[in-house]
């Protein structure tokens, strides 16, 4: 039996709290240890290993990474070999953080440039119309009320023969119980705008902050694929891991660098991703 896809629900002032919530917490994230930005200096990538397997060498290539934060994973690319790399988030704080970061490590803006927008209005806001690789990572599209308006965005941006890559927390661990991750407590097809009112931040607990109402919003896998789908671009596969980047649930262990549940406990997706093609002007002309 088919779900039908209602108009998601958005309550006033739900953009300027979210914004709030993230500029304050900009400042906590650029001098804390999750982000470990001195250690970035020296490292400079933030990728995960299955992210770079799957969007594959960048030598040359254009990316746009929508809802970038403070550009940790935008500037990896870079050092991984992108031409050009643009970041665009809604958080003016974090676009000055990256922008920070990225003369650091002397990218100038011509190789690395950060433009603050609403990821709503970034085919206005980003400085080419269109790009190899538009990349957006975990933890993003939670922030969006209209799925549909953003993939149509996103599939926008993506140049003919370029394609578009999300790696995103898998929606099936919002359903269930947080200590052990064995029960579904909660509806995975609820699309609601789920209203929290919580201190400190995933990268301190214990930080005070003083904006802590935020609205979030469940997009289930099939939400997802069908809104790419719909854009005309073409899904060139969909994949799921079995691994997180935080401890999701209470009994996570952390091992090989990610956090897992125990080895006896039963494998769920934990992430997945996807990457979506556009077709070349080539292609396009041969079949008209």
């Amino acid at each position: 039996m088919s779900v039908s896809t209602p108009s998601p629900s958005a309550p006033d002032g739900w953009r300027e709290d979210n914004r709030a919530m993230w500029d304050e917490r900009v400042p906590v994230h650029v001098a804390g240890s999750f982000y470990d930005l001195d250690g970035f200096r020296t490292r400079r990538d933030d990728l995960r290993d299955f992210e770079k397997a799957e969007v594959g060498d960048v030598t040359g290539k254009s990316l746009l990474h929508l809802q970038c934060h403070i550009g940790t994973d935008t500037l990896s690319w870079a050092h991984h070999g992108a031409a050009r790399v643009v970041g665009l988030d809604f958080s003016a704080p974090a676009v000055e953080a990256a922008r920070a970061l990225a003369a650091d490590l002397g990218y100038g803006p011509e190789r690395a440039a950060f433009v603050t927008s609403d990821v709503y209005d970034a085919a206005g806001a980003v400085p080419e119309p269109s790009y190899d690789i538009v990349y957006t990572g975990l933890g993003a599209l939670c922030w969006l009320p209209d799925l549909r308006r953003w993939a149509e965005t996103a599939a926008s941006l993506v140049a003919p023969g370029g394609f578009l890559y999300l790696a995103e927390f898998h929606p099936i661990t919002e359903s269930l119980d947080d200590e052990t991750g064995t029960r579904v407590v909660r509806d995975y097809f609820s699309r609601d705008a789920h209203v929290y009112e919580e201190p400190g931040t995933y990268a301190d607990l214990g930080a005070v902050t003083v904006h802590n109402r935020s609205v979030e919003w469940q997009h289930t896998l099939g939400d997802v694929v069908s809104a790419l789908a719909a854009t005309g671009l073409r899904v060139e596969f969909l994949h799921e891991h079995d691994v997180s980047l935080f401890p999701r649930f209470g009994n996570f262990e952390v091992r090989d660098g990610y956090h897992r549940f125990p080895a006896d406990h039963p494998r769920i997706p934990l992430i997945y991703s996807l990457k979506a093609s556009k077709a070349s002007k080539a292609d396009t002309a041969s079949k008209n």
